[in-house]
This record gives structure tokens, sequence and C-alpha cells, in this order.
């Protein structure tokens, strides 16, 4: 095991793992993110993960570096550096905390064993069992809280609303394949203009707005996988910027740190 005092490994490294790394480094903690060597992340704009295949990234000021090995991950992290590990694996970092932000919906593999402190991020998880805290991801007036009991608000399968637009927003892989995208992530684009082709088959807006977030075309798909994300409200900036929920998110990681470590 190789040490780095404080570290927080995050599993994951989306657009929502992202706000909880801009949060905790901002708050001094160094922090380490594992990904798979093909990211699913959408959002990719925003998302660390994105360091994987370009080799770096800045996110809002926050320098995202991909690592090849766990010593270089802990010097780079000492140094506010985000490195991103790419690890499916748990790496053999002797983490003070770890916290799953990959947003299955399930519990893949985490154990309460995993850190000194474990958090889960959304459904699928139950503080005191396999975690010792859960953060709320489902939007509302409970988006960002900690329990350390009991688990997070169930999977609807409903994306929330954004600018009043919930689950048309979101674009689905029509067919399994890999996709050719014909416009970028910040284009403005109309109702029922085509964005791209899957195996073929044509992805089309599903209203006039933002294209906030596309998957890489590296990426082999399968039908039904989201696969990108329009916004209504037209505010192109928005796209490279973290989200309300995210940073929600990374805040209730920051309390449950924080709350962890002054006991």
């Amino acid at each position: 095991m190789t040490t780095l005092p404080n570290v927080c490994l995050l599993r994951g490294g989306g657009d929502l793992a992202t706000g909880v790394a801009w949060r905790l480094t901002r708050a001094g903690w160094p922090v380490v993110v594992c990904e798979l060597a093909t990211p699913l992340t959408v959002r990719r704009t925003v998302a660390v993960s994105s360091a994987v295949s370009d080799g770096e990234v800045d996110v809002e000021g926050m320098r995202a570096v991909r690592a090849q090995h766990v010593a270089e991950a802990l010097e780079l992290a000492a140094t506010g550096v985000i490195p991103v590990l790419v690890s499916p694996e748990m790496p053999a970092i002797d983490a003070d905390v770890v916290v799953d932000a990959r947003l299955a919906k399930r519990n893949l593999d985490t154990s309460i064993e995993d850190a000194r402190l474990v958090v889960g991020l959304g459904p699928g998880f139950t503080a005191g069992v396999d975690c010792h805290a859960v953060v709320e991801t489902m939007r509302g007036t409970r988006l960002g809280r900690v329990l350390w009991a009991g688990s997070a608000a169930p999977d609807t399968g409903r994306p929330g609303a954004v600018g009043g637009r919930g689950a048309e927003r979101v674009l689905r892989a029509p067919t399994d394949g890999t996709v050719t995208w014909e416009v970028d992530i910040g284009d403005v684009v109309e109702d029922g203009q085509r964005l791209g082709l899957v195996g073929g088959v044509s992805v089309e807006a599903p209203f006039g707005g933002v294209v906030r977030g596309l998957i890489s075309d590296r990426v082999d798909l399968t039908a039904g996988l989201k696969i990108g994300d329009v916004d209504p409200r037209l505010d192109p900036v928005a796209c490279n910027e973290i989200s309300d929920k995210a940073l929600a998110i990374g805040g209730g990681v920051v309390e449950a740190v924080l709350t962890w470590s002054n006991r």
C-alpha cells in the first residue's frame, strides 16, 4: 500500500464526481480519481474523466492529469492536481476516504472496509452496512444531504428536470454500434435536427436547445445507453461549468469528510 496523508480516493470521474473533486480540493484534501479505460461520461467538458483520452483537462481552473501509476498519482495529488488513474478496481492506495462516485444506481463492489471513511453517492448504498455515509443525489429538497443511517431515495429511472425538460432531454443510443457526431458540445440546435448517427441510425434533437453533453465517439454503444444531453435553457456558457447538482453533492461529501475528521 502507498500512502499520502488525508488522501480521498474517488471511484469515477464523471461530471458529478468532478463536482466532488472540485469541492474537496478547495477544502484542502488531496484527491485521486479512478476511471475506466473508456469512460462513459456525457458531460465531457466538465469531467476529469476526459484526462483519460486527452492526457490533461482543466475544469474551472482545476487541473486533472492522467497518471500512469499509483506513485505518480500520489505525487500529483500532493500538489493539488487531480490525478486520473485507469483503474476499474481499487488501486493499492491507503486512502483515508473512499467515495464511490460511479453513480451505478447499485453497489458494484464497494465495502465499508475500503477506507476509514467510505461514502456512497445515491441509490444502492446503505449507511452502516456497505458504507459509512450516503449522499443524496436526487434533485429536490434533499439533494446533497448526508445520511449516516439508511439509504438514498431509490432510482426512479426518470432524469430530473432541467429548464422544465425531464426524460426527453436525455439522448439514448437507438441501437448497438459506434456514434459519429455532427455537432459539438455547446452548439445550439433546432428541434428535430440530426445530431449524429449510431450504427447508421439517426439521433435527433428532441427540442431546440444547447448540446450539453455527448459521449465520446470512441465508445462501443449498446441500445438504450445514455449518450447525450440537450439543455433547453440556451446558455452555452453552462456547458463549461460544473452543475448546481454536482456542487451540491460535492458539498455533501465535504460535510461528511469534515464530520468524520472532527470526530
